[in-house]
């Protein structure tokens, strides 16, 4: 059998209440819109079963699917990252199991890719309402984005991409600063990349896993981090050492 074209990465951790309900809205939209697809399933050390009501849920839609567990709570990179290591498809995208995005941004996605020839379609939200504190949170950290990496980067919610244009092996981060770090990477490379605007819902149940202000320490220092690494990498890139 040939390799889908599309592939869909779920992560979630301590979201049993909502896994069922967001695969089965998820597969509904994809059955009309995205029939060869692949679901990876990756439980982030949940306690409450979400892996379990996951699998129940997956095997119900009819789709191949790959169901993935870490031992503890990783991080959103890290699960992302094992959703790319299971995957076979073309193109990936990922979504959380809160139930926020609605599945027809994967359709926005998709179609600004096939209209543009995108190597990777970002997204940003229309009217995320999570008050003025995470829009200035998100607005410092993109200023502090292009004074250290010399990129505006636009990048809210989930995003598409090619499976070659993302080695998990090159990407160290294991919490969400994979999510900056990858998108930098890629406007770095000057990379054809687009961006669309997708609608954010509140949570179907459950609390948010995460914060704000006290991660912007961690964040300024993670930039400066992968600017040291990559600096480095060209360094050797220059050398004649990348591959040694």
């Amino acid at each position: 059998m040939s390799a889908p074209e599309l592939g869909i990465i779920l992560f979630a951790f301590g979201e049993a209440e909502n896994v069922g309900p967001v695969i089965a809205e998820l597969a509904a939209w994809l059955e009309a819109h995205e029939p060869s697809t692949e679901l990876l399933f990756v439980d982030d050390g949940s306690k409450d079963g979400t892996a379990d009501a996951a699998t129940k849920a997956l095997e119900a839609t009819g789709l191949p699917f790959v169901v993935s567990r870490h031992a503890t709570n990783r991080g959103i990179g890290a699960a992302i990252k094992t959703g790319v290591r299971s995957a076979s498809a073309t193109w990936l995208t990922f979504l959380p199991c809160d139930g926020q995005i609605d599945p027809a941004a994967i359709g926005v996605l998709r179609a600004r890719q096939k209209r543009t020839d995108a190597e990777v379609v970002f997204s940003v939200y229309d009217r995320r309402d999570d008050g003025l504190d995470r829009k200035v949170f998100s607005l410092g950290v993109r200023a502090l984005i292009l004074g250290v990496h010399g990129v505006w980067m636009r990048s809210d919610g989930p995003y598409l991409f090619r499976r070659d244009l993302f080695d998990p092996d090159r990407l160290p981060p294991d919490t969400f600063f994979l999510n900056f770090e990858y998108p930098i990477r890629m406007l770095a490379a000057r990379r054809r990349a687009e961006v669309v605007t997708v609608a954010c819902r509140p949570r179907r149940a459950g609390q948010s896993k995460s914060t704000q202000w006290h991660r912007i320490v961690g964040v300024a220092k993670d930039l400066v981090d992968l600017r040291r690494r990559r600096t480095r990498e060209w360094v050797r890139t220059r050398l004649g050492l990348a591959n040694r």
